[in-house]
């Protein structure tokens, strides 16, 4: 009798932490689109981070670089303050991420940081535990670009920041709307795993 071993178990793809646009602009209390609960976010960042290690870490910019001869300059027009060049300290990344990750950062002129330059990097389908800020801007359109281009995305919700504590809400209603390509785990649960 010819006994065949079952296939061994695949191991499961290692995850990627996106760490999603972790700007001045978005954590100084000074600045018009400074999110109320970033600091508390920026620590479990640091956390997950130093679980996954730098080689897994991404972590993303948005730039104020999109052709202002379309939307994007009524958006400008609409948040003067942030239509300032790109270079200038404003889209720098908080001290915090500094040595987060071996990857330079990826640089996106819009809102969603899911693209060729994040692909390239983490690959065509791969396991994201997505963090950093806004929940409901640049976060939601990042998960919701890479859940439709095949990743496993698990949004780590303690670990985002929002504009406000009801669009929070909103925005993780929505993106638990796409299981199973989109998951929401706590930090604590994510480091459990």
């Amino acid at each position: 009798m010819d006994l065949v071993s079952p296939a061994p178990a695949r191991p499961a793809t290692a995850a990627w932490l996106v760490v999603i646009d972790p700007q001045r602009i978005f954590a100084d209390p000074a600045s018009q689109w400074a999110s109320p609960s970033f600091p508390a976010a920026m620590e479990r960042i640091a956390d997950l981070a130093a679980h996954v290690g730098p080689e897994r870490t991404v972590v993303t910019r948005w730039l104020p670089t999109a052709d202002r001869s379309t939307a994007w300059g009524e958006y400008f027009a609409a948040w003067p303050f942030a239509d300032v060049p790109a270079t200038d300290p404003l889209y720098a990344t908080v001290d915090a991420v500094q040595g987060l990750s071996a990857h330079p950062t990826v640089d996106e002129p819009t809102f969603g940081k899911w693209g060729p330059q994040l692909a390239g990097i983490v690959g065509p389908a791969p396991h994201l535990l997505v963090t950093g800020v806004s929940t409901d801007c640049c976060v939601i359109t990042t998960v919701l670009a890479a859940a439709d281009a095949g990743a496993r995305v698990t949004v780590v919700t303690d670990a985002v920041a929002a504009s406000s504590a009801e669009n929070a809400a909103a925005a993780l209603h929505t993106m638990s709307l796409f299981p199973p390509q989109v998951e929401l785990r706590t930090t604590e649960e994510v480091l459990a795993s």
